[in-house]
């Protein structure tokens, strides 16, 4: 039975976007796989991991009939990726898959369709839509911030804010927190929710730079993002986030505002001369400069000076220098505001006239 008869590229878009979520190591073997549904001319491609489900569709079928297997991601698409731009047949018989591209033949084993582990959905209690390319923005702004592996659990992953007319991300890792938020045209009632790392990054990479909207979906424990041919279901991280309100000073005395690139450079330099374990850099902030040093254990040194329009009391305070070259490379502004308090005091960085974003990173002893 033929299943596909399309153009190379028209089959790998779809199988891109389901098989990102599939792991190299599974625990079940059809988690490795991709199911594959074809009704007449429109087949549908999904992949899970038991936690995301993303599924895609693409009008690449061939003839009228109804058929449905499983065939493994990382095969196929390595496979695809492998051959000519030129059209591609898939064809089903006695339980394997053929691959067939000119003189190109393949023929890969198939699991049945009644054994792939679809997510159930839930009921969803949220409904609201953002255009992709805000929704996109705003999940750049915090994604690196997120914790990776920590045992605080509900510190994997981004926290969902939805109050009314806004839409707030904020992410942590317990050293530095970072905050940003955008405007919605539709007001609805405040809505909480931890969404898996894994999830933030494949909505990342997935959401185009469009106007299009993003319908979202949220049930206590379960979020569904749709847009495009695109449908991805996660589950969501139970447990409570940290009160992010509290972790934003809010009595910093010591304000300055800085060139981003020069100072991410400066930052990028002396960092070169940090201890490989701790990264740790010190800031000394005085009328009308910012002196940045850092040492190693060999004795070395680095010292950079930048000219700031700052005319307050001097500070010596350290910080992890990859946690500023995080934000510094992650905004676009020309310019960023310092807000600093005492040595033991956390930092906040936030973009000249705006409320928007908000980063708060903690120091380090030096």
């Amino acid at each position: 039975m033929q299943l596909v008869k399309a153009n190379r590229d028209a089959l790998l878009k779809p199988l891109q976007v389901v098989s990102g979520i599939v792991e190299r190591r599974q625990t079940l073997p059809i988690l490795a796989n991709i199911l594959v549904r074809k009704e007449g001319g429109k087949v549908s491609f999904t992949a899970t991991d038991l936690e995301i489900q993303i599924q895609t569709s693409a009008d690449i079928g061939a003839g009228d009939d109804t058929a449905a297997t499983t065939i493994a991601a990382r095969k196929l698409v390595d496979i695809l990726r492998a051959l000519p731009d030129a059209d591609v047949q898939l064809s089903l018989a006695n339980k394997k898959m053929a691959v067939a591209s000119g003189k190109s033949r393949f023929n890969l084993q198939t699991l049945a369709a009644e054994e792939f582990p679809t997510v159930a959905q839930a009921e969803f209690t949220a409904d609201f839509s953002l255009p992709a390319a805000t929704l996109k923005y705003l999940l750049g702004m915090v994604h690196f911030a997120m914790a990776q592996q920590d045992i605080r659990y509900y510190l994997n992953g981004m926290l969902l804010v939805v109050d009314g007319t806004t839409v707030r991300a904020v992410a942590t890792d317990g050293h530095r927190l970072a905050l940003a938020e955008v405007s919605k045209p539709d007001a609805s009632s405040k809505v909480e929710a931890i969404v898996p790392r894994k999830t933030i990054l494949e909505l990342s990479r997935l959401l185009p730079d469009s106007d299009d909207p993003v319908r979202v979906q949220m049930a206590a424990n379960q979020a569904k993002f749709s847009f495009s041919d695109i449908e991805l279901i996660s589950k969501l991280v139970e447990g409570k986030f940290p009160d992010y309100q509290r972790v934003v000073p809010a009595a910093n005395t010591k304000v300055f505002a800085i060139n981003r690139e020069d100072l991410m450079h400066a930052l990028q330099r002396a960092a070169i001369l940090t201890t490989d374990k701790f990264k740790g850099v010190r800031m000394l902030l005085a009328v009308g400069s910012l002196k940045i040093n850092s040492t190693n254990a060999d004795q070395e040194d680095a010292q950079e000076e930048l000219e700031i329009g700052y005319q307050g009391d001097p500070l010596d305070i350290g910080f992890n220098v990859n946690y500023l070259l995080d934000v510094l490379a992650n905004l676009k502004n020309d310019e960023v505001s310092f807000s600093l308090g005492d040595a033991l005091g956390s930092a906040l960085i936030t973009m000249p006239n705006s409320d928007k974003f908000k980063y708060v990173v903690m120091p380090m002893r030096i």
